[in-house]
């Protein structure tokens, strides 16, 4: 689908130099190395990424030092992924190779796992998930990180993982994270769709020519479990819950471990499969919530929560509608 010109323009607008750069990058085709690579550097220079990155402590942590989950959501875990999510790299600034650094460091467990308290028994899919796809999207290439990303695709397959009743066995489950194919405590044992998401989305940002075999299995299981059922009724496994929760039908900006019906389309569009006829009433849905100006509103959002403030809820918004717009062409390829 392409952009409605008011639309595009809208996002190319100077006076939002990090949406300008992302809408560039992705929305734009045949803009110039030099314009964009300009581009990026205004937003780094100007904007929420700028707010952000001086908010980082010295040693590269934000609020509080340690693990880094909490406080919700101005600490390093939620900084970084947010980083990431407005296009932030390590080139452009020596602050973000630092903040990847010392989350590496401080938040992952020794068998790989990306934890909220630094321990393997802290780890869950969302935030694992979340986490690998932040620091590939940032840049950062590091023999951790791959022992990272080998406990996510592991983490799916149940490759060498034993179960957590298994309790001297050296690699196992918990009672988070407690079993392959997206198992999760927080949705009473089994498969959670909004982990899946975060999971398949850092599977799709990890280069192709780089995935493992575990990888791409972990890929396979993931397309199945999203696409089995309609993603637009969102009618997954809900655990605790008697029905799925109304947010997969909010689209907002940032997106941490809640997820929405653009997400899910956002990531099944990243591994190739955006025109796989499961998708199609998804897709509708997206473009269903469209205005007549060709935006996108925000619905749900982190107000007050974060380093930064993305707009107003119920206004047409930029970064949502880039979402969108990005969402919708990955989809079309």
């Amino acid at each position: 689908m392409t952009a409605a010109p008011s639309a595009l323009a809208w996002l190319l607008e100077p006076a939002d130099p990090g949406v300008r750069y992302l809408a560039l990058r992705d929305l734009v085709p045949g803009t110039s190395a030099g314009e964009l690579a300009a581009a990026r550097r205004a937003a780094h220079t100007d904007g929420p990424i700028a707010t952000i990155l001086d908010a980082m402590e010295g040693p590269g942590f934000w609020a509080a030092a340690g693990p880094g989950y909490n406080p919700k959501y101005r600490s390093t875990v939620w900084s970084v992924v947010l980083l990431a999510q407005l296009g932030a790299h390590v080139d452009e600034d020596v602050r973000i190779e630092r903040a990847c650094a010392y989350l590496l460091e401080h938040a992952m467990a020794p068998g790989g796992q990306f934890s909220g308290n630094g321990a393997p028994s802290g780890t869950v899919d969302c935030l694992h998930g979340n986490l690998c796809w932040a620091l590939l999207e940032l840049g950062t290439a590091t023999d951790r990180l791959g022992l990272a990303l080998d406990w996510l695709a592991r983490s799916v397959t149940g490759d060498g993982i034993a179960p957590r009743t298994v309790r001297d066995a050296p690699v196992r489950y918990y009672s988070g994270k407690c079993g392959p194919g997206f198992a999760c405590g927080s949705n009473d044992g089994l498969p959670c769709a909004w982990g899946a998401i975060k999971v398949m989305r850092a599977l799709a940002r990890w280069p192709e020519s780089e995935r493992t075999p575990a990888a791409r299995a972990a890929i396979a299981r993931g397309l199945e479990f999203l696409l089995a059922t309609d993603p637009a009724t969102a009618a997954y496994p809900t655990g605790y819950s008697a029905k799925p929760s109304r947010n997969w039908w909010k689209f907002g900006f940032p997106v941490f471990y809640i997820s929405d019906i653009l997400e899910t389309v956002e990531v099944v569009a990243a591994l190739g499969h955006g025109r796989d006829p499961r998708l199609a009433n998804a897709i509708d849905a997206v473009v269903n919530k469209r205005a007549p100006d060709g935006t996108w509103m925000l619905e749900y959002d982190y107000a007050g929560k974060t380093w930064i403030d993305v707009g107003p809820k119920g206004q047409p918004n930029k970064w949502v509608t880039l979402r969108a717009l990005s969402a919708l062409a990955a989809a079309e390829r």
